[in-house]
């Protein structure tokens, strides 16, 4: 059975996001364990994923401090960290230091 240039490009694209989607939990599963996500602490560049509307995912904040961007920490350290200006870290996504539309 002969497959098309498109069956084969479309496959091929298929396969290799299902690798990327594979891969990335298991880059997630390794930095678990004793770390939790921890919101609004990365300095722009410097998220491990999440950073919002218009980005994909590690490196990508465009911000200091984004409040929907996140970071792995210890657990038990997030909402203590010490930040400029009275911020804090948070579990939860922030609607702080958000990049301008």
């Amino acid at each position: 059975m002969k497959m098309s240039k498109k069956a084969a490009t479309a496959a091929s694209v298929a396969g290799a996001l299902t690798f990327a989607v594979a891969n990335l939990s298991a880059v997630e599963q390794a930095h678990a364990g004793d770390n939790v996500k921890c919101f609004g602490v990365s300095l722009a560049g410097k998220n491990d994923c999440a950073a919002g509307a218009g980005t994909t995912c590690a490196g990508t904040s465009t911000v200091d401090y984004q409040g929907n961007a996140w970071t792995y920490v210890k657990k038990g350290t997030c909402e203590n960290m010490e930040l400029p200006e009275d911020r804090s870290g948070s579990l939860k996504p922030l609607d702080r230091d958000l990049p301008k539309a």
